[in-house]
């Protein structure tokens, strides 16, 4: 939960480049300091309503998700794979994509300063923790991938979801084809809701592509493995 307090800081503060260290958390609206009460992981939300003790005014929603949300992947990736080095690597990555995620929605970008170092740490680490060539191979055909992808069709990719595929590539190796199978599957249901409500109209209309690509990493990180030995099964 507390880290994910401190990725919403991350969220906010590195898109506008600025520290993560000073100034503390003030309120958006009225500037006011965030007193240490007030900011506990979900429970503070939950005890000011969402609103800001000083002025009232409305605290997004999104803070105590990612929070919640932070705290349930750290508890899936033990579950998943125990106290090991993999889980503090498995959990390390979805802290990435939740924060990525949450600047994509509201920003429209994909920071340089978090995805390709998180990519290069990702490599090294799997590499060291299981060494094979598949986490490189996995890196360089996913982001190889989605920038033919993006030549192809610039307006529908940009450079920042090739970027994401090396960082997904590097974890999941063979797996992130099934990462890129449902993300993009996943991004179809927006895309038709716009379309059916917008018509032509919807071409020009842009949907964040890193939430849907994370919540496909998710699922190969964690299903990943034996989805991709089933469909494999049936040739």
């Amino acid at each position: 939960l507390a880290l994910g307090s401190f990725l919403n800081v991350v969220a906010h503060r590195v898109p506008a480049r600025r520290s993560l260290v000073r100034p503390r958390s003030a309120c958006g609206s009225c500037g006011h300091e965030i007193a240490a009460r007030d900011n506990i992981p979900v429970l503070s939300y939950l005890l000011l309503r969402g609103r800001c003790r000083n002025c009232s005014a409305s605290i997004s929603l999104v803070y105590p998700l990612v929070e919640a949300l932070t705290a349930a992947l750290a508890v899936a990736c033990v579950a998943a794979f125990g106290l090991t080095a993999y889980a503090a690597l498995a959990f390390g990555f979805c802290a990435v994509l939740v924060t990525l995620s949450v600047i994509d929605v509201q920003h429209r970008i994909v920071p340089n300063r978090i995805v390709l170092p998180a990519a290069a740490v990702v490599l090294v680490a799997h590499t060291a923790i299981d060494p094979s060539p598949e986490w490189v191979l996995g890196a360089l055909g996913a982001s190889g991938f989605l920038f033919a992808a993006a030549l192809a069709y610039p307006k529908g990719l940009g450079m920042g979801d090739v970027k994401l595929a090396l960082l997904l590539g590097a974890m999941l190796g063979a797996s992130v084809a099934v990462a890129l199978f449902v993300g993009f599957l996943a991004a179809l249901v927006p895309a038709v809701v716009l379309f059916a409500r917008h018509g032509s109209a919807a071409r020009k209309m842009a949907v964040p592509l890193v939430p849907f690509l994370s919540l496909g990493a998710l699922v190969a990180l964690f299903f990943g493995e034996a989805l991709l030995d089933r469909y494999l099964s049936l040739f």
